[in-house]
């Protein structure tokens, strides 16, 4: 991949790539059981689903408009699809390899058997037959394809199996059979002793044909999945009503065009030009892939609770320190700013915030921003609880959270028919923060609470995603967040804050700041040091800003866990810069950036990586950490990420990335040890509570 790399910046989308392949070597690791593995590799190809439906379909889309800007490194769209559509074909075959040769063999050592509808005896095949009849052909629907009948325009991701039929005089007949997504993808068949058979349903159904086209002669068969372009793309200024349109859009999302045909290996050949043919793709845009399709599917079956001893075991969360033995969570905010660190610590603190200012009668006011929420979640109840308590209640639900848009809709009119005033957004900018404001009457006055965090208010990912959420009464950062609010609920044009800094006007400014200061110190012959830790750097200003930074001699660690576009370690260039990507257990997503400030440093929190759409089209909060306590345990998080030796990756200077040599290096696994540290932490203050 190294030589579509030029000597300056490395594509984003083939550092998207190399992230991906991050994740897929997870797959690979013996060290983690057989159904964790099995985890990784659906993960990867789901995110590669995404990656298609959203970023190769924007590329086509800028070919379609003859749009042939060359990009940060300097790439076309032309040239950016030729070199992804040869980095995932072998992406794919790694991952079929993965599943065939290495997880599957495992498998069948722990008597889980994946086997084909050809291999079944005869008492699994009539188990497998029987299956079909009673659930599959009841609710299977052959689509004809024929003059008087066009080719079924299929949903995105769906199974099909596209199926040949003789006809007289040697004519052919084409038809359509959708794998139903309410059945099981994974059939059992038998489960004899120590072993347990499964077969795939789409392979029951294809070896059953003859009785859904009773009469005709199958000739062929070929299984194909399609992905679609599924991004958003509203003209908001347009738009009279922001949720009617986004409405309107996510319906039509499952339709959008082609962008990548994958096929069964096995099918017939003829059936697959048919195919090629009527999606108009090209040869590059077709996987042909052994079975099965679709390995994101295998989300479902590591979910099977009588396989759970094949997976390894989530740490659990522990109660959060910073708060133990503290009876009234208010009083504990006026103290001290407080701190969580998901998913070290739990998530139960924030609902409790929550509940407390929901069932305050001083509570007056409540004003929250939600991007991502849980199909369940508990807040948007304690909030609608909240406003028939007789609370203020301002929700601000962003629309266009890519790929929760239908989620978010369902909960905005459920929140606007309790009585919540709900704001949907700014046209032309998605409002990304997660700020949480509550406005309590109190002895000597009106005080104000705040909870901001670098993720989203979702109960379900607090206890996957690595995230930190602060809490502070101070007055300069609680006004801040409050001008804010005004900002996007009403006609403030407020840039000015004290404080904190909002993107897309004040935040790239305060981080140029920042830079420069660490830049001028070392010019006037003082130590420059900048840690960053977020999800992706791709602002090609920023990139710049830290070459510059590197030529002058300030040290940059990086730990980014996806995309890179900025090389390190380059000559004349980067040679003071070192980036590092961790995948783990947890999805590593906070962003913390750090600048030493000759001793005196300045800690940063946000919600924003450093990308051009989160620094001049998002609403953005980057705030800062000043109480000592807190100060220190980031600090804390960022050295023993810089010392992990079994998750981590560098990137190398031609872009790519390899393992961290473990030769005389203490074994470290940064979010293990993150763990240890919030079980002893947390036992440290019982027994100061207990006083042991």
């Amino acid at each position: 991949m190294a030589e579509n790399m030029n000597e300056q910046y490395v594509n984003r989308e083939l550092s998207w790539l190399m992230f991906n392949n991050r994740v897929l070597e997870e797959a690979y690791d013996k060290k983690s059981r057989i159904f964790t593995r099995l985890k990784f590799l659906a993960i990867t190809a789901s995110n590669l689903d995404e990656f298609f439906m959203v970023r190769v379909a924007g590329i086509k889309q800028q070919l379609a408009a003859k749009y042939n800007k060359r990009d940060i490194a300097g790439m076309t769209p032309k040239e950016q699809l030729e070199a992804i559509y040869e980095e995932t074909q072998k992406m794919m075959k790694k991952m079929y390899n993965c599943l065939n040769k290495s997880i599957l063999p495992k498998l069948e050592q722990e008597g889980i058997f994946m086997k084909k509808y050809s291999d079944l005896n005869p008492s699994q095949k009539e188990y497998a037959d029987e299956f079909f009849e009673e659930f599959c052909l009841p609710v299977l629907t052959p689509l004809a394809v024929d003059s008087g009948r066009p080719f079924p325009h299929l949903g995105n991701k769906s199974l099909n199996i596209a199926v040949e039929l003789d006809f007289e005089d040697d004519d052919k007949l084409y038809a359509v059979v959708q794998v139903p997504s309410v059945l099981t993808r994974f059939v059992e068949v038998d489960a004899d002793g120590d072993e347990t058979v499964f077969v795939y349903l789409e392979d029951i159904i294809e070896n059953n044909l003859d009785k859904l086209f009773k009469g005709y002669e199958i000739s062929g068969t070929v299984i194909f999945r399609i992905t679609r372009d599924a991004d958003l793309a509203i003209d908001e200024d347009e738009a009279e009503d922001l949720l009617l349109e986004i409405e309107k859009y996510v319906k039509k999302r499952k339709w959008g065009s082609a962008v990548r045909l994958e096929l069964q290996k096995k099918g017939d050949k003829g059936l697959m030009k048919f195919m090629k043919k009527n999606y108009g793709v090209s040869s590059d845009e077709i996987y042909e892939l052994t079975a099965p399709l679709d390995l994101a599917s295998w989300f479902s079956f590591i979910g099977n609770s009588r396989f759970s001893h094949l997976i390894d075991e989530d740490p659990k969360p522990q109660r959060a320190m910073d708060f133990y033995g503290e009876e009234d969570i208010f009083s504990a905010i006026r103290e001290r700013d407080r701190m969580i660190h998901l998913p070290y610590e739990s998530f139960d603190k924030v609902l409790e915030f929550i509940d407390r200012a929901v069932d305050d009668p001083d509570v007056l006011a409540i004003k929250q921003t939600l991007y991502r929420v849980s199909k369940n979640s508990p807040i948007i109840d304690k909030l609608i609880r909240a406003a028939e308590n007789g609370k203020q209640v301002t929700v601000v639900v962003e629309l266009k959270a890519r790929f929760d848009e239908e989620n978010n809709i369902v909960w905005a009119k459920k929140l606007e028919r309790a009585g919540c005033h709900v704001v949907y957004g700014l046209p032309g900018l998605k409002i990304h923060c997660k700020a949480l404001l509550v406005v309590r009457r109190e002895d000597e006055g009106i005080n104000r609470y705040v909870h901001m965090a670098t993720g989203n208010y979702n109960d379900s990912t607090a206890k996957l995603y690595e995230d930190i959420g602060m809490f502070t009464c101070r007055e300069d950062i609680c006004s801040d967040i409050s001008n804010m609010f005004n900002t996007i609920t009403g006609y403030t044009k407020h840039r000015e804050y004290k404080k904190i800094f909002v993107a897309p006007h004040g935040m790239r400014k305060g981080f140029e700041h920042y830079i420069d200061r660490e830049i001028w110190n070392v010019k006037n012959g003082g130590y420059g040091r900048i840690i960053a830790k977020f999800n992706s750097l791709v602002d090609k200003k920023i990139i710049n800003k830290l070459y510059e930074a590197s030529r002058e001699g300030v040290e940059i660690d990086l730990i980014i866990r996806g995309v890179c576009c900025l090389r390190a370690g380059v000559p004349g260039l980067s040679e003071n810069i070192r980036v590092r990507s961790i995948i783990g257990t947890f999805l590593e997503h906070s962003r913390i950036y750090y600048f030493y400030n000759e001793g005196y440093s300045d800690i940063f929190l946000s919600s924003a990586d450093w990308m051009e759409r989160n620094l001049d089209r998002r609403i953005e909060v980057l705030f800062p950490v000043e109480n000592g306590i807190l100060k220190e345990r980031v600090v804390e998080m960022l050295e023993l990420s810089l010392a992990d030796t079994e998750k981590s990756r560098f990137q190398l200077e031609d872009g790519s990335y390899r393992r961290v040599d473990k030769r005389g290096k203490e074994s470290v696994n940064v979010q293990m040890r993150l763990h240890e540290n919030a079980v002893e932490n947390f036992r440290r203050a019982k027994e100061e509570m207990m006083g042991v």
